[in-house]
């Protein structure tokens, strides 16, 4: 069973609302104390927040062997701030969410407001006697407030509202939900200070935004890469049959288990740039389990595979819808005879364009794409896009609800055609 760490650096007892663990009872941690909550062994969600004169203030939000079986994890501050808060998995500094030094960031800017910015934020920004900002109120309650806020904290915490329900939400937003690496203890760090872990990971430990942090093998398409030049190689002879230029990220799963994995949503292990009906060779370790698609936000057709099982040590892979769709894409194993007469998994036709309006949803880069039929942590499960599916593709050619009923698609040679369309 996970367990919660709260650490209070301050040199004051913090007070703490506790909604979903610890019997929904509040929590008081003593100063430059530590405290431990359990949390449930099966899937649980909830938020730990900081209370500061009465009211709510910053808050670390939890949801524990969510989707895929990873930990989501974010520090909000969309019901307001009075201190700092950062929280990560235990020992995964790469996980971590929130701004250390959030009030110290919001006390700078504020001195720096114009007395018109000052004005328009009035009642507010809370100040003491000496006018100190001591504590922030409900972002949600005063839309130009964010605005502000974004100005120093943009990409560290929430700060308005990300995609949910059909709305694309703020990119920087959206990136708070990224998800963690399994499931693992949760560190909360409260501070009037500098709120860092004790960790020895320095202020610049803080989760980065995903282009500093993705450390990704990229290629582009070129004549020496072309999929016949590379018989007998592992990886996939990837294609974009589409009318536009297009980048395709890989994934390797976080772990594997029996009939499990956990899907990777923000660590891509490679990348590749492909112009208009260009074809090039992926190579990829036999041990790669994961997926490709376009881009590296979802909604998202994916493109799933294992290079080489552990029973058969052939390639398996499928096509799978239930993290929406955006567009048509192929699988076909490359050992048939001839070349290209084997099964294929997927489908070619466009199945968004004339897809009833329920069923779309507008992704963050403003692409039209169908919604998740199984859900996850922006929206719940798109009935009217799983139902399109299941009469416009069918549950043999991709997944789209539940994890049986769809071919298998497998390769002796280890090597995959998968093409995109």
């Amino acid at each position: 069973m996970p367990k919660i760490f709260i650490t209070n650096k301050s040199p004051h007892p913090q007070k703490f609302l506790c909604h979903g663990f610890n019997n929904n009872k509040d929590l008081t941690v003593a100063a430059n104390s530590k405290s431990t909550l359990q949390a449930p062994d099966h899937q649980n969600s909830g938020a730990i927040i900081a209370v500061h004169d009465g009211h709510e203030g910053e808050q670390a939000e939890i949801t524990f062997n969510g989707f895929g079986g990873n930990d989501f994890i974010d520090i909000s501050n969309i019901v307001g701030a009075g201190g700092n808060i950062t929280i990560q998995q235990q020992g995964d500094a790469r996980t971590r969410k929130g701004d250390p030094l959030f009030m110290q960031n919001l006390r700078k800017a504020w001195g720096k407001a114009s007395q018109g910015t000052k004005n328009d934020l009035k009642g507010s920004i809370f100040t003491d006697k000496d006018g100190k900002v001591v504590r922030m109120g409900p972002i949600k309650d005063h839309p130009k407030l964010e605005s502000f806020v974004r100005s120093f904290a943009d990409g560290k915490t929430y700060i308005g509202v990300g995609a949910w329900n059909g709305s694309p939400g703020n990119p920087a937003d959206n990136g708070q939900s990224s998800a963690g690496h399994g499931t693992k203890n949760a560190v909360i760090t409260y501070s009037d200070g500098d709120a860092t872990p004790g960790d020895g990971e320095g202020l610049n430990a803080h989760r980065a935004p995903m282009e500093q942090i993705r450390m990704v093998e990229h290629f582009e398409a070129s004549d020496a890469h072309k999929p016949e030049e590379h018989k007998g190689e592992v990886g996939i002879d990837l294609h974009n049959q589409s009318n536009k230029a297009c980048t395709y990220f890989f994934y390797d799963n976080y772990w594997n288990g029996n009939g499990t994995a956990g899907a990777n949503f923000d660590h891509p292990l490679k990348s590749v740039n492909l112009a208009p009906k260009a074809s090039r060779f992926v190579p990829l370790p036999a041990s790669f389990k994961g997926r490709v698609q376009r881009g590296t936000i979802i909604p998202a057709t994916w493109v799933e595979f294992q290079c080489e099982a552990s029973n058969d040590h052939a390639a398996h892979g499928d096509i799978s819808l239930q993290q929406g769709c955006d567009g048509a894409a192929t699988i076909q194993g490359t050992d048939g005879a001839p070349h290209g007469s084997g099964p294929v998994g997927g489908f070619t036709k466009d199945v968004i364009t004339h897809a009833p309006a329920a069923a779309k949803v507008k992704r963050q880069d403003g692409v039209v794409c169908l919604g998740s039929t199984m859900g996850n942590w922006m929206a719940g499960p798109n009935e009217a896009a799983a139902q399109w599916l299941f009469k416009e593709v069918g549950q043999k050619k991709a997944y789209i609800k539940g994890g049986s009923g769809t071919d298998d698609i497998s390769s002796k040679n280890r090597r995959f055609e998968v093409v995109f369309y």
